[in-house]
């Protein structure tokens, strides 16, 4: 009986371990109707938890990055890349009739079966799900040329109202104008990736005009490595030390 105790103890130590080594340690935020926990998962995917209400964010990687936190009561997609709609990460999540916020485009590309859980959003437009509200905003590539990566209003950033709080996800844009007038936001998820978003310069320009009390540098993997989310953090503080600059590694296993 000993032995099986053990052994059963260990097992769940080496899948606790396992889970560490696979995601980052989750942070928390203080809001008005409790905390805001924030769970970095990979590359542009965050879990956002608050009000016994769970919201995955681009959901991407595989189902095992996302073993152990609690099924989604909501999802947002932000674009149609595959690092933001990934049908094969999707399909193997427990989203049984749970409401996906999405753009048009997105919309587009997913199986019928998802069509009754669409909430479809343009640049601009608003709703609300599972009370919380939810706003889409730009998020696009500079210059507009015909063949940008990322035109404006095909995706989604999104402006969530979490118990009084203004979180900003920025899904895959650059340093555009409707970003920088962005007014009350407390948590920013800032991408910084070339060539497919911003610079760290273009995005710490970014963040230091619409001044959010809490960053998250996050999708900040590119065609040459990591973005240097430290230089990110200085110049910010540099000419801004009230905001505070949160580094959480969304790579754990590079």
């Amino acid at each position: 009986m000993k032995l099986k105790i053990i052994l059963a103890f260990v097992c769940c130590l080496a899948l606790l371990q396992t889970r560490a080594q696979q995601v980052a340690a989750p942070d928390q935020i203080k809001t008005d109707s409790g905390m805001l926990t924030v769970q970095p998962v990979t590359h542009g995917s965050l879990v956002l938890t608050w009000n016994g209400k769970t919201i995955y964010v681009d959901p991407y990687g595989g189902a095992k990055l996302y073993n152990g936190l609690s099924k989604p009561d909501l999802v947002l997609i932000t674009d149609i890349h595959p690092d933001h709609l990934d049908l094969k990460t999707l399909d193997s999540l427990e989203t049984n009739g749970v409401k996906m916020v999405v753009p048009k485009a997105v919309a587009d590309q997913l199986p019928e079966k998802y069509k009754q859980q669409l909430v479809i959003l343009a640049n601009g437009q608003s709703t609300t799900q599972s009370g919380i509200a939810i706003a889409a905003v730009p998020m696009y590539n500079l210059p507009e040329t015909a063949d940008s990566k990322h035109p404006r209003g095909r995706g989604n950033g999104y402006v969530l109202n979490l118990g009084g709080k203004h979180i900003y996800i920025s899904g895959d844009t650059e340093d555009v104008p409707e970003m920088r007038a962005l007014k009350n936001i407390d948590v920013a998820f800032v991408s910084m990736n070339l060539p497919y978003t911003m610079d760290v310069d273009q995005a710490a320009s970014g963040v230091l005009a619409f001044k959010p009390k809490v960053v998250y540098p996050y999708h900040y993997r590119g065609q040459n490595g990591l973005s240097d989310v430290e230089s990110f953090k200085k110049q910010v503080n540099a000419k801004n030390k009230k905001i505070e600059v949160r580094q959480r590694n969304w790579y754990p296993n590079q």
